[in-house]
């Protein structure tokens, strides 16, 4: 019998472009399934592969200004996905970085989980939020910590929802535990690499791509650039655009927005590409490598998955970790590879990126699928009861 398929992600914007998306987009190429959003700008976006797509959604489609950042209705995120009615499906695949993983299902439908991330404001970044965000001063910060309160409890039942569990790294893995106490098998999310050209020879100028907001520490890589006089490239947009601008000395250049095809030049070209961030996977580190171009990156989170560290592997080594997550720290790791740069060989990082490429991911999703359905409809015989 042939079973009906439900996925199931957060949003769908033309401002939603990171590792989540491409994730649900590559699982699209393998399973035939109908797609379900709480919002969905993308299927009236010409320039989208979602472009014509009967796509479901919520009631928060029709609020004003939903689709330039649904955040803002935060409160009401979980009871709009369980309003979503997934009863005609067999098999519920989510992609969740904050509610997906949250929909209603039956006992005889199977529900696995790719999670990017268990929602980050509600739980590492509490404190940065309510420090960074005016609703998290005054009286309105009072409702507002009450408010994650009521959420961290919501994401917590709602892990219950879900059959199984799969992480994009083992960093995530770690927090799904702690977070929700559910084991999760590792699976890293689709890197495209043949979308990025191999360079060899590199120009004499460091680069960091990011969204400028406060938890990716991208004034700290501008700072320890600052006191170095190296020349440093500076692409994304975000709440802390101006406060970098103004932050940045002359040998650092920032551009802002970039569209794809800048971006990709600029990460062909550069010296080392640096990263100050803990991330959960971080896919511009592995697509930095693609194009052959070494990593300076936090040693912590998703990095220590992606790159490997020429201290540790001469042989094979595709960048450089520092730690602890300092200006000074990080201008230590600048000085060592402006010592020992001649020790990188971009063809590491080529081969090391195409172990992240969509097909490996592919291959072990459809695989797990597979197995889950196995065991899942073992667990369920009516002679286990």
């Amino acid at each position: 019998m042939s079973l009906k398929y439900a996925v199931v992600h957060e949003w769908l914007t033309p401002k939603a472009t990171g590792g989540s998306e491409l994730v649900v987009q590559e699982i699209l190429k393998h399973i035939d399934g109908d797609l379900y959003a709480l919002i969905d700008f993308e299927s009236t976006n010409p320039q989208s592969y979602l472009f014509g797509r009967s796509i479901g959604t919520t009631f928060l489609q029709h609020l004003p200004l939903a689709g330039n950042g649904i955040q803002k209705y935060l409160p009401l995120l979980p009871i709009a996905i369980e309003q979503l009615d997934l009863c005609d499906y067999d098999v519920i695949l989510s992609s969740s970085h904050c509610v997906a993983k949250g929909i209603i299902t039956a006992p005889q439908q199977l529900h696995i989980c790719y999670c990017h991330t268990p929602m980050r404001y509600a739980w590492d970044l509490t404190f940065d939020y309510l420090k960074s965000s005016p609703m998290g001063r005054g009286p309105q910060g009072l409702i507002t910590r009450y408010l994650l309160h009521q959420l961290r409890q919501w994401d917590v039942l709602s892990a219950n929802r879900v059959d199984y569990f799969i992480a994009n790294s083992w960093h995530t893995a770690k927090r799904i535990w702690r977070c929700y106490r559910r084991q999760a098998t590792v699976i890293h999310p689709p890197v495209n690499i043949e979308r990025f050209s191999f360079q060899t020879q590199k120009e004499d100028f460091y680069l960091t791509v990011s969204r400028l907001v406060s938890y990716k520490r991208v004034s700290l890589i501008v700072e320890a650039f600052n006191q170095l006089g190296l020349p440093l490239v500076v692409i994304g947009t975000g709440p802390e655009l101006e406060a970098i601008r103004e932050l940045a000395q002359p040998n650092v250049q920032v551009l802002g927005f970039q569209p794809d095809s800048v971006v990709e030049q600029y990460m062909t070209r550069a010296k080392a590409f640096v990263y100050a961030a803990c991330e959960d996977f971080g896919i511009a580190l592995v697509e930095a490598q693609a194009c052959g171009t070494p990593v300076i990156a936090y040693g912590a989170g998703g990095a220590l998955e992606t790159v490997r560290d020429i201290r540790q592997h001469p042989d094979s080594g595709t960048g450089l970790f520092f730690q602890p997550q300092s200006a000074d720290a990080l201008m230590e790791a600048v000085k060592t590879f402006e010592r020992s740069k001649g020790s990188f060989s971009p063809d590491r990082g080529r081969l090391n990126a195409a172990g992240f490429a969509p097909k490996i991911f592919g291959d072990r999703y459809l695989a797990f699928l597979e197995r889950c359905k196995e065991d899942y409809q073992s667990r369920c015989s009516p002679d286990k009861f």
